[in-house]
């Protein structure tokens, strides 16, 4: 219990930040010029931007950021991805010789490069980074559920469930999707970590949301140019990115434990 305590602590933690952060009446674009680059003290824990701006107030508002971003482009690639995987590993034939192309065009390409590629074209803005990682993201999820498909449509159930005339559709919700939900939802635990990371990735490349909109990415980008003198400023967003990706990846390898998740072995 200890080894799903931690992460489970942090994710709380995270996402508590992100749903109380409209609640608590934060002032997080507020500027104080009598408080600039003031470190953490008994007044104020993590200190003061460069801006005068309290970090408290904009490191919970960027949890909200990474909060949405990261649920959204898990949610939209994991939807959109096993459908394109089951349908084709389920239907073959020319559907998935076509898949099994798109898929390979798209692992051609470095998945952040190409993230910052499509961010760069459609414009900054949190809607648009969503997107891009959503085009990026649904490949992991999609050949995923198409191999375990391959694995599993030969089985006694599917076989007889195609003899009494069920629909392609029922058998892929009813008798597919649930023997392979327990490696998706792994899947997307790790999946939450890498659109975390990408996320401030692009915040701090200026492709995310922009000012004086709060990002752990862009918090840490502004405060690379005063790291001598007021280290704070990228300290603390450092460590709660790192906190939060570490907890999310250690709460995937529990699950992966937990469920038992083997290499699928082909039935019938």
């Amino acid at each position: 219990m200890m080894r799903l305590w931690f992460p489970l602590s942090i994710i709380g933690i995270w996402g508590l930040m992100a749903l109380a952060s409209p609640i608590l009446h934060l002032t997080p674009n507020t500027i104080d010029l009598t408080h600039i680059l003031v470190p953490p003290d008994q007044n104020s824990w993590l200190g003061f931007d460069e801006l005068g701006r309290s970090m408290a107030d904009r490191l919970i508002t960027g949890a909200t950021t990474s909060f949405l971003v990261s649920l959204s482009v898990v949610a939209l690639g994991l939807l959109s991805g096993v459908i394109l995987g089951i349908s084709s590993g389920y239907f073959g034939g020319w559907v998935d010789q076509v898949f099994v192309r798109i898929v390979d065009i798209m692992l051609a390409f470095p998945g952040l490069l190409l993230a910052i590629a499509l961010a760069g074209a459609l414009g900054p803005g949190i809607e648009n980074v969503v997107f891009a990682l959503v085009i990026v993201g649904w490949v992991g999820y999609a050949r995923l559920a198409r191999v375990q498909v391959l694995a599993l449509k030969h089985a006694d159930h599917v076989v007889a469930a195609q003899a009494i005339g069920a629909s392609p559709w029922r058998i892929m919700g009813r008798h597919l999707l649930p023997l392979i939900t327990a490696p998706l939802i792994i899947e997307a635990s790790f999946g939450i970590a890498s659109a975390i990371i990408a996320e401030a990735g692009l915040s701090f490349l200026g492709l995310g949301v922009q000012p004086p909109q709060a990002s752990w990415g862009s918090m840490i980008r502004d405060g690379t140019r005063y790291m001598l003198v007021a280290p704070h400023l990228v300290i603390f967003p450092g460590l709660t990115l790192m906190a939060v990706v570490l907890a999310a990846n250690l709460l995937g390898d529990w699950l992966r434990d937990w469920l038992d998740v083997k290499e699928p072995k082909k039935m019938g």
